[in-house]
């Protein structure tokens, strides 16, 4: 790909991210280069830290998207769905934030080889928001390189993508800068509000609080109404949309619900089963 093709193609992403147009969902971000296997870009790995290999499972199965548990304990920030799971060894730096600046440079500034979108890192924040996130920002500078950056007004796409969610009062101290390398996971509640996708890029809800069918039986019209209505909503702000609580035990209703997301357009499947999703995309085409 030519220089000015490739620029080209990492400023459209920026302004996907502060609300301008955005790329077509099927269109793969290619990079120079040999190019690996397609990653998922719909795949979200819901506490990726409880597989037995954090991380590094999830890229095997070519997942746009993980997501890491914190608690902020002295200055370190520790990785662990429960406080009893606590361990000081396992932390987001060397979870997390070293690997992927690792294969960054092995791949030549991209998590998937020949591949320019990046990553999204969703950290989910278990301590108290503002000082958790004031100590995230600080580990986050450390690799500058890494993470997509809101400066002044501007995206700067980068290989890696933070995405900040849990403990709501983190939202404060980063509405306060004015140069960022995170972004807020906002809520169905933040929808039509004034916050751009350049400070909001991302909408999480759960999927029980707001849809009765859990994929056994038709769809109910009205709710799959509600659905479209809450996805056309988003994308027409340049948001993209993830729901938790989906079923997740492999079977027809899983499928029939995944199914039902991906005919909505839903941006991200959230799940626990990474090779099961794997196989249900690569069956979609998705």
């Amino acid at each position: 790909m030519a220089l000015t093709t490739r620029r080209r193609a990492l400023t459209t992403f920026g302004a996907a991210l502060a609300g301008a147009v955005a790329l077509p969902a099927t269109q793969a971000w290619a990079g120079g280069g040999h190019h690996g296997p397609r990653p998922l870009r719909r795949a979200h790995a819901h506490n990726d830290y409880e597989h037995p290999r954090p991380l590094y499972d999830a890229l095997d199965h070519r997942f746009g998207s993980v997501e890491a548990d914190i608690y902020l304990v002295g200055d370190q920030l520790l990785v662990a769905h429960d406080p009893v799971d606590l361990d000081p060894t396992r932390t987001l730096e060397s979870l997390y934030l070293e690997p992927l600046a690792a294969r960054v440079r092995a791949n030549r500034g991209s998590v998937y080889r020949g591949y320019r979108e990046p990553l999204q890192l969703l950290v989910d924040i278990k301590t108290e928001g503002a000082s958790t996130y004031l100590e995230l920002d600080r580990h986050l500078r450390r690799h500058r390189h890494l993470f997509t950056t809101y400066a002044h007004g501007r995206v700067h796409p980068g290989p890696v993508t933070a995405v900040i969610s849990g403990d709501r009062a983190a939202r404060a101290p980063m509405e306060a800068q004015t140069v960022r390398r995170a972004f807020y996971d906002g809520r169905l509640s933040d929808l039509g509000t004034a916050a751009p996708a350049s400070f909001v890029p991302l909408i999480s809800d759960n999927w029980t609080l707001n849809f009765s069918w859990l994929g056994d039986g038709p769809f109910p019209a009205a709710e799959r109404e509600k659905l479209r209505g809450i996805i056309a909503a988003a994308h027409g702000r340049r948001q993209k949309v993830r729901f938790w609580a989906t079923p997740d035990l492999a079977g027809p209703a899983r499928d029939a619900l995944w199914g039902e997301l991906l005919a909505a357009d839903v941006d991200y499947l959230n799940t626990d089963d990474l090779a099961g999703l794997e196989s249900f995309l690569d069956a979609h085409r998705a």
